[in-house]
């Protein structure tokens, strides 16, 4: 098993910045890769941002020159750096990851999710 813990979500006023991390832990063989999604109320859950295992990264639109993503395969860590915050990034903010066992298998786990509110 595998768990995502999350941390550093909060309010934070328009144009400030805000920064998220996640650490992966448990029956880890690699991580495949890690990113960051969210889900405003009543919308769907999207993706924020992912990098993967060789370091390439996929942003959504919304974000692009805003938002920058990391990763420290050491730690099992990711890193959202959000700056210029909009209140349309208001959200609860899942790290999501794809894990790979030692048998090969993988799996799709999340965290519990972290309240990102952004005032106008």
């Amino acid at each position: 098993q595998v768990q995502l813990v999350e941390s550093g979500g909060g309010l934070v006023q328009a144009g400030g910045s805000l920064r998220l991390s996640c650490t992966a832990s448990g029956s880890i063989f690699s991580i495949n890769s890690m990113g960051w999604y969210r889900q405003a109320p009543g919308e769907r859950r999207e993706l924020v941002a992912a990098v993967s295992s060789g370091g390439s990264t996929n942003y959504a639109d919304s974000v692009k020159g805003r938002f920058t993503i990391s990763r420290d395969d050491a730690q099992n860590t990711v890193v959202l750096q959000m700056n210029r915050l909009k209140s349309e990034d208001t959200a609860v903010y899942y790290c999501g990851a794809i894990v790979m066992d030692r048998n090969r298998y993988k799996y799709q786990y999340w965290g519990q999710g972290t309240q990102v509110t952004v005032s106008s």
